[in-house]
């Protein structure tokens, strides 16, 4: 691993490859690790670049009371991009870090080759971080089931689990966190090397559930971007993740959908073999010619 100084912060990194950057953005509870089976394999054709967000494995922990902030996040994405002079980027992100992809997307299209989505939580579409009753009422009268997965994924997810981490019970805060994710009793199914992971990456989920939330979504800067895009679901994952996708395929008028069979929301890891081949297919379209 290398490092690099982005925004008064040092970040871990690293590159093998050679051939059109691209750059992979891992999600909650993940660092660097969690791309293990995907960067040799892309790098015999493209210059693959994965690193460890802000405050994630082994980059310096998120100091106590400290906000983790989605804009610093997508800042940190941006100068990395321009610091690498890797642009225009492939940039393949994964729930939270597919989230960010999308932010530099609509702010700086021209960073941007073209985008792999999986499970973004693009809930701002629809409700802000702390929804009120107003607008989950317009939501179940115009999609009652996104509503209801919204409410479901909130009142027995995120709620109990940011109570829990306020209350100072990790272990509990992590276990309702991720069977809301990946679904009841996935957590303790998790492999030991994934759970070191989660656990090495513990404060981060802490922080970012009870930190400043998600980024609110223009859809109309949505529907005019002209890049083309990837949504990947795992064919195993919790219906609001195809909700989810489904708006976002409602909106970007450039994309193609495939979902990875027998795969959770981690379906990189899940199924490499079906992610990657499908990764691989859609960025060999868009990239130029050799």
């Amino acid at each position: 691993m290398e490092n690099i100084e982005i925004n008064n912060y040092r970040l871990e990194y690293s590159e093998q490859g050679i051939g059109e950057p691209v750059i992979f953005v891992h999600g909650s509870a993940s660092d660097y690790r969690t791309w293990h089976a995907q960067r040799d394999v892309f790098a015999q054709e493209y210059r693959t670049i994965v690193y460890s967000r802000r405050y994630h494995y082994p980059n310096p922990a998120i100091p106590e009371g400290t906000d983790y902030s989605m804009e610093e996040h997508a800042n940190d994405l941006e100068t990395l991009i321009h610091l690498l002079d890797a642009k225009p980027a492939h940039l393949v992100g994964h729930s939270y870090g597919a989230f960010l992809c999308l932010l530099i997307a609509m702010k700086e299209p021209r960073l941007v080759r073209s985008l792999v989505l999986a499970e973004p939580p693009v809930m701002t579409l629809f409700v802000s971080n702390t929804p009120k009753p107003t607008e989950l009422l317009k939501l179940f009268v115009t999609r009652p089931r996104t509503a209801a997965a919204v409410i479901k994924f909130g009142a027995k997810g995120v709620a109990p689990a940011s109570k829990a981490f306020r209350q100072g019970d990790m272990e509990k805060g992590i276990r309702l966190f991720g069977d809301a994710v990946f679904g009841k009793g996935s957590y303790d199914h998790l492999s030991g090397s994934r759970k070191a992971m989660v656990d090495d990456n513990l404060s981060n989920v802490k922080a970012e559930l009870l930190g400043s939330g998600f980024l609110p979504l223009d859809e109309d800067r949505l529907r005019n971007l002209r890049i083309h895009a990837l949504l990947i679901t795992g064919g195993r994952s919790i219906s609001l993740f195809r909700h989810l996708i489904n708006r976002l395929e409602e909106l970007l008028p450039q994309t193609e959908r495939i979902e990875i069979p027998g795969a959770l929301h981690a379906m990189h890891e899940d199924n490499a073999g079906a992610y990657n081949a499908a990764v691989l297919s859609f960025l060999k379209k868009y990239s130029p010619p050799a």
